[in-house]
């Protein structure tokens, strides 16, 4: 059983950071692609950021190219997503996902298991 806990969010201000974990259970994931997705209220889940568990090759939506970055530790499996210069419109629901496939791809109907989320609000 495949599981996925998010933590690390949280309310900051506009221009700070904030460090989201996915903490993943339940086999290996040596073939698999971690991705992070967001959902503001009345917004559909969108694609942030993704990362492969062998390789750690990494892709980015565009509004948070050069701002968020995606890393994983193997040892701990764990992904990170490490968010810098802050924004109001950042503010969502933050999910973890996994598919099984080292690919990442942007499509939500493409992931397998996801997280219960952690909020993250960012204040003007």
């Amino acid at each position: 059983q495949v599981q996925l806990v998010e933590s690390g969010g949280g309310l900051v201000q506009a221009g700070g950071s904030l460090r989201l974990s996915c903490a993943a259970s339940g086999r290996t994931f040596s073939r698999w692609a971690m991705g992070w997705f967001r959902q503001a209220p009345g917004k559909e889940r969108e694609f942030v950021a993704g990362i492969t568990w062998t390789g750690g090759v990494t892709s980015y939506a565009d509004s948070v190219k050069g701002r968020f970055t995606i890393s994983r530790d193997n040892a701990k499996n764990t992904v990170y997503l490490q968010m810098n210069s802050l924004k109001p419109e950042d503010t969502a629901a933050y999910f973890c996902a996994a598919r099984p496939s080292p690919v990442v791809v942007v499509r939500t109907s493409d992931y397998n298991y996801w997280g219960q989320g952690t909020q993250v609000t960012v204040s003007s």
